[in-house]
């Protein structure tokens, strides 16, 4: 994919780069994989508010994504790759042997009438889904599951990636795109290679409006709010001084959060950078 910059002819115009969309194939979807979808605008039953900077947004459609690629040993054609205004990675559709209709992550490099497929015995090659048994070492993953049949959990925003380093009795070991290494069992299944629109990071909106049509209002800094309303509040001037923290007192900006006794922390090797 490419990004496209555009001449500065308004001040909204001056700083934008978004996406090319040169990868896309098709500009309507699905109508039998696509349901509605609601937007509370922050409210709740009844009526107030709460979540902040929440509403409004262009109206959207929700496309029903398989993460779970289950429909193992049956040959799919690639016939669409397509814009998701739920996630910032692309997305496919394919068209099963048998008829079905399903959309998936797309990955990087995935073509229209590319031939893919699930399950074992299938190659490692971009697109198909495996189990952690049968994939090489070394190789770039994505959609991976963390319990055998939940569907895909992590590696699936844009550019993201998995990579395999080494297996050890019933357990594979990756590297996540944090950087922490972890133990998953073999029998979880993952997608070959990096998911599309890498270059996502590096878009810039240009103008407030953007972000308006995405839904989200305008953020209030703690700074400038009264003492009574958030603990960075108050001051002379422009005092930003003391520690950051959350409206609910709670330290940021490096605090760890994660309980002390998850789990799941017996399957970390190494943990996250930070």
């Amino acid at each position: 994919m490419a990004l496209k910059k555009y001449k500065p002819t308004t001040a909204g115009q001056r700083f934008k780069v978004i996406s090319a969309f040169d990868e896309i194939t098709a500009s309507r979807p699905e109508k039998s994989l696509v349901t509605p979808r609601k937007k509370s605008g922050g409210r709740n039953n009844d009526g107030r508010m709460t979540i902040r900077y929440v509403g409004g947004g262009h109206k959207q459609k929700f496309r029903i994504i398989d993460f779970k690629r289950d429909k193992e040993g049956i040959p799919a054609t690639v016939k669409s790759i397509e814009y998701d205004p739920n996630r910032t990675s692309r997305i496919a559709l394919l068209y099963y042997a048998d008829g079905e209709k399903r959309y998936i992550l797309s990955p990087k490099g995935l073509k229209v009438g590319q031939e893919i497929t699930a399950g074992k015995g299938a190659a490692p090659e971009i697109g198909n889904s495996l189990y952690l048994s049968e994939i090489p070492f070394g190789t770039i993953i994505h959609n991976v599951e963390l319990r055998p049949g939940q569907g895909g959990k992590m590696a699936r925003s844009a550019g993201s990636y998995a990579q395999l380093m080494s297996r050890e009795g019933k357990y594979a070991i990756l590297k996540l795109p944090s950087g922490e290494t972890r133990m998953i069992l073999q029998s979880c299944k993952a997608t070959v290679g990096m998911v599309s629109n890498a270059e996502h990071n590096l878009e810039v909106s240009g103008k407030a409006g953007r972000s308006r049509w995405l839904g989200r209002r305008p953020r209030t800094r703690g700074v400038v709010m009264n003492p009574v309303d958030h603990p960075m509040g108050g001051g002379e001037g422009r005092a930003s001084g003391g520690h950051p923290r959350s409206r609910k007192g709670l330290p940021s900006k490096g605090y760890k959060t994660r309980s002390n006794h998850k789990e799941s922390d017996k399957y970390i090797i190494d943990r996250r950078k930070k």
